[in-house]
């Protein structure tokens, strides 16, 4: 499986948060922020926007490193990605993703 790919099925590599930390852009940080602040209705600052992917070591935006249930059950129960679950297709946890996006239904094969 692709590194990238996060517990959930999304790809990291597109995501803002990793872009922008691969390239040190503080501009995308910005951008990020702004966008996900008014998408979750929770102060995001640009300085939470360091990450280098769901299943790589190193840094994680506060979400991803602690807060994703999706994240912390894939590592608790030692999968791959939620696409190793017997139950991934009646999960309450990744149902919002899989249930929204085709790509990432289909990176877990669910």
């Amino acid at each position: 499986m692709n590194k990238f790919i996060a517990y959930c099925g999304l790809d990291c590599e597109a995501c803002e948060a990793r872009i922008a930390t691969v390239n040190n852009d503080d501009d995308l940080r910005a951008k990020a922020a702004k966008e996900w602040t008014e998408l979750n209705q929770v102060e995001i600052t640009p300085e939470m926007i360091n990450c280098v992917g769901c299943r790589i070591d190193g840094v994680k935006t506060p979400f991803c490193d602690s807060l994703c249930q999706i994240r912390q059950c894939g590592m608790k129960n030692g999968f791959e990605t939620c696409g190793d679950c017997q139950n991934v297709k009646s999960c309450d946890k990744v149902a919002a993703i899989i249930g929204n996006n085709e790509e990432a239904r289909s990176n877990l094969n669910a």
